[in-house]
This record gives structure tokens, sequence and C-alpha cells, in this order.
């Protein structure tokens, strides 16, 4: 009895390394790559096309660091001022609302924080 006892520890002792070496994600890699995604909504979606503006992985990359800073200072609603356009940004779900050319950024309502991305 107290082989068999040892045998499944050893058992288990081998299925807990095996786990430990195999190549999964660690938690704070999911974490951090689920916090750096951007959403883009259909509204923003529409208005991008139909106002012929672009967003490259490398502009959602600088939108990230953006949503980063504007989070930590407990922003909610902003606008991203970034290239040509102008990006109402819900910061909370880190999604891009609306997007608007530089013409059309005259007045705008309902947000708590401006940032200019250079």
């Amino acid at each position: 009895m107290l082989d068999r006892i040892n045998g499944a520890t050893s058992a288990g002792s081998i299925k807990a390394t095996n786990l430990k070496t195999t190549k999964m994600p660690a938690f704070k890699q999911i974490l951090q790559q689920k916090v750096a995604k951007i959403s883009v909504s259909k509204h923003a979606q529409q208005r991008l096309i139909t106002r012929n503006l672009q967003l490259q992985p490398e502009d959602m990359s600088q939108l990230s660091t953006a949503m980063n800073e504007l989070q930590a200072k407990g922003s909610k609603e902003s606008l991203l001022v970034y290239k040509n356009m102008g990006i109402i940004a819900n910061v909370q779900n880190r999604t891009i609302i609306t997007a608007m050319d530089m013409n059309e950024l005259g007045t705008v309502t309902n947000i708590d924080s401006t940032k200019f991305i250079k």
C-alpha cells in the first residue's frame, strides 16, 4: 500500500513538472496582450472608411500607449488628436468610438480629457 502511495506521488510530481516545462504563455503575458488591445466600434469603422482615414498596426500601438497614460490619470472618455485625425475613445473599455478628420474637429463634447499624440 505504501508503494502505491509513493508511486502516485512520484507520478503526480512528473505531471506537475511537465506542465511547468511546456511552452505556455505566462498569465502576465496574456494579460498584457489583452490590455494592449484596442477595439474599434462599428460606428468608428464606418467613420474611418467614409472619411478615408486609415489606422495601421503601428498607429494602434501609439493609441494604446496614449490610452495607458490616460487610464493611469483616471480618464474615461477622451479625444486623441493623432496625425490628421481626431479619435474619440472610451479609455476604460479601450474602444475607439468615432473618428473625424481635422476639419471636423471644432466642438467636441462629452469628453473628460484630450491627448495630443506626436
